[in-house]
């Protein structure tokens, strides 16, 4: 897609309608909405901090940037995808996004929702959304108090390489959130590069063993959590995950 569609079409591609749902659609299983969620749990950890300036990498299709927007001065929201980029900002532009998602086979159901009944109407200049490579930031991307990487660390070809200069953009005493449910695949990461998820010299070593490994040196781990959340693919077929979200915060 070239440019952004008009607000009075469908987003009709399965795999960003899905993160359509994900993000603004309905509530499965009594689970709350993620994006939501771990931008609540984000923002009662920042209660006491400067709240000007935050980015969420792996933003997807924008749910939790907008809601950090509620109290955060300016927020970028990034994704590799150029795709969930576009829709974010149909949302921002148009404040209206229509999508369909599956329930079987050919059969569709058609959503929408609006800035306005989501309540970041308002708050919507706020955010900024930008198509960018997380393992490849560019020098302007710093000075920020708040950085949110969600379900993002296991996706990267290079994790390392992205966690290893994330001190050097977040100012002092401000935080770094981590989320993921650790799905480690060689699709995404060349094995060589996992952080975890494998054994060495015969013992375990877990994902958050070598967030340890790299973070200690410019970050204090103040914070373990756990946030389910429930993925719709059709009307009978879902996933249900549990990330962990790890909160630290720069020395």
């Amino acid at each position: 897609m070239s440019e952004i569609r008009k607000h009075n079409t469908y987003e009709t591609d399965s795999s960003i309608a899905l993160y359509c749902e994900f993000h603004y659609g309905d509530e499965y299983f009594n689970v709350a909405n993620f994006p939501k969620k771990y931008a609540e749990y984000a923002l009662q950890k920042m209660q006491y901090k400067n709240k000007i300036n935050a980015l969420e990498i792996g933003c997807a299709v924008g749910r939790a940037s907008f809601e950090l927007a509620h109290e955060f001065t300016q927020v970028t929201g990034m994704d590799f995808s150029a795709r969930f980029i576009q829709v974010a900002n149909q949302l921002k532009e148009n404040a209206t996004l229509r999508y369909a998602i599956p329930d079987e086979g050919d059969i569709v159901r058609y959503k929408e929702t609006s800035l306005k009944a989501l309540g970041f109407y308002s708050i919507k200049q706020r955010c900024h959304f930008i198509q960018q490579d997380a393992c490849d930031l560019k020098p302007i991307f710093q000075g920020y108090d708040l950085i949110l990487g969600a379900n993002l660390i296991d996706r990267l070809y290079q994790p390392r390489k992205f966690l290893d200069n994330i001190h050097h953009r977040i100012n002092d005493s401000g935080l770094l959130i981590l989320t993921s449910p650790y799905t480690w695949l060689e699709e995404f990461t060349e094995k060589r590069y996992w952080l975890g998820g494998y054994k060495q010299n015969g013992e375990n070593v877990t994902t958050l063993d070598g967030l340890k490994n790299i973070l200690l040196e410019h970050f204090e781990l103040i914070d373990v959590a756990d946030i389910p959340f429930v993925i719709r693919e059709t009307k009978r077929k879902f996933q249900h995950s549990i990330a962990e979200v790890s909160t630290w915060q720069k020395r």
